[in-house]
């Protein structure tokens, strides 16, 4: 690239404004002198035609008042004396064909005026043209009366200095011009006054935009006694403002059920070290401690990821297959409380399920530790093929929901009674639900199962 075109580019775009403000201003200041010249010219040009054609016109309204004292009815051509002739003789001259009759005393007769006023009577005696000397000379010519049959042409030429009129237009050329500065002046100055005035509210948007993006506020602009543009604008805006919250309300969830998950591999962990800490054990009793804590451990990574993966998943069905059984054998021992209430596990060896053991383990953890927190004696866990998949219920004898709660179960954070001396932070079922739904599936209560309650997970089949 040439260097002075990259200088040049790069002096332009540091001159070129970088407020919108600024570059409308320009955009109406470049449209408004574009106008400017344009009518400047047109107009300018229209008055110089204007007084050219008011001196033809003065000079041959002075060439017909000549031409009626010529007599050419007679040979010899006469001019005819009358009152008036010092002011009709200023500047004229009398041709019969070409030979002078009468010329002006105060421009000699060899002169470059004479010559061209010989040149236009010689032209039939009629038409217009400008000298340009010292000063600049518009002479034209008439014919004089009306000459016999074979008799010479008379013709009068009259001349007028246009200094006068050119000084007018050049005076009207300055005063336009003047005109045009000031006129552009207001332009540039009311455009941004105007511009500015236009944008402060989308100003005080932008501002009220960032303060509620940073506090995830429920604040939003509305469309109400806006222009369409700022209703459009903060339409926009609020949708945006949506997102983000909804964003940070997601974020917010997969952290409160991250925490929720990860509370039983970690309760298992601190019991394991509080009952080896106790008292000096065997190597037999550290080295199952140490299998127990290594099975939390994986346990938790496994959350972690099953979680996280749901959350970064961009379709609604996870891949994958899993032997539901296997994996519904190894809940007893992840459980909450292991051990305290029976929990028996039924169905067919061969059913397949399509979604992840891990994300299967996820789904069904949250029932069943909800299950062992309300039973009196059991939990039951049932497998079993369906036309439409697989089913898993998660069965319990304990008081079951409330019928006037039924509609919060799922709800995340909602418990039916916080004080029933039970943990739980109300978002295993919402988990599990939105888990199940993401591979397709679903979590739903029987509300007509009695005693107890009955969770049914239906999943496609692998």
């Amino acid at each position: 690239m040439n260097p002075s075109r990259s200088r040049l580019a790069t002096m332009a775009a540091r001159c070129w404004p970088r407020t919108l403000r600024g570059r409308l201003s320009l955009v109406a200041l470049t449209t408004a002198t574009l106008v400017m010249v344009i009518l400047t010219v047109a107009f300018n040009a229209i008055v110089r035609q204007h007084l050219l054609q008011q001196a033809d016109d003065e000079l041959r309204t002075r060439a017909v008042a000549v031409a009626a004292t010529v007599d050419t009815r007679h040979d010899p051509v006469r001019v005819l004396e009358t009152g008036d002739d010092a002011v009709l003789d200023t500047n004229v001259w009398i041709y019969a064909g070409t030979r002078v009759l009468e010329h002006p005393a105060s421009v000699p007769s060899g002169g470059t005026v004479a010559r061209a006023a010989a040149r236009l009577a010689a032209h039939a005696g009629q038409g217009c043209d400008t000298l340009e000397s010292e000063a600049p000379i518009r002479l034209c010519a008439e014919p004089a009366g009306h000459t016999r049959e074979g008799a010479v042409p008379v013709a009068v030429v009259t001349a007028m200095d246009l200094s006068p009129y050119r000084s007018s237009a050049g005076t009207l050329l300055i005063a336009s011009l003047a005109l045009d500065g000031t006129v552009l002046v207001c332009t540039y100055v009311l455009t941004r006054l105007a511009v500015g005035r236009a944008l402060r509210p989308v100003r005080a948007m932008t501002d009220q935009a960032t303060q509620w993006s940073a506090v995830a506020s429920g604040e939003r602009f509305g469309g109400t006694g806006r222009p369409v543009e700022l209703a459009r604008l903060g339409a926009s805006l609020d949708a945006l403002l949506d997102r983000i919250r909804a964003v940070l309300r997601h974020e917010q969830q997969l952290t409160r059920e991250l925490s929720h998950e990860l509370r039983t591999p970690l309760a298992r962990i601190t019991a394991e070290l509080d009952w080896w800490r106790a008292r000096p054990r065997t190597t037999a009793d550290t080295r199952a401690t140490h299998s127990v804590i290594c099975d939390a451990a994986e346990s938790m990574r496994t959350i972690c990821e099953t979680l996280l993966d749901e959350a970064r998943a961009t379709t609604h069905t996870a891949p994958g297959t899993t032997d539901i059984m296997g994996v519904l054998r190894r809940l007893p021992d992840l459980l909450r409380t292991p051990g305290e209430v029976p929990v028996t596990v039924t169905g067919p060896e061969t059913l397949v399920v399509g979604v992840p053991a891990a994300l299967l383990e996820r789904m069904v953890v949250p029932l069943a530790d909800n299950a062992l927190r309300y039973a009196r004696s059991c939990v039951g866990i049932r497998a079993a093929q369906e036309p439409e998949g697989v089913r898993v219920e998660v069965v319990d004898d304990g008081p079951g929901v409330p019928s006037t709660f039924t509609g919060q179960l799922f709800q995340p954070g909602r418990r039916a009674d916080p004080a029933d001396g039970h943990g739980g932070a109300g978002l295993g079922l919402p988990l599990a639900r939105r888990l199940a739904r993401s591979a397709g599936g679903e979590v739903s209560h029987d509300p007509g199962h009695t005693p107890g309650a009955r969770f049914v997970v239906d999943l496609p089949a692998g």
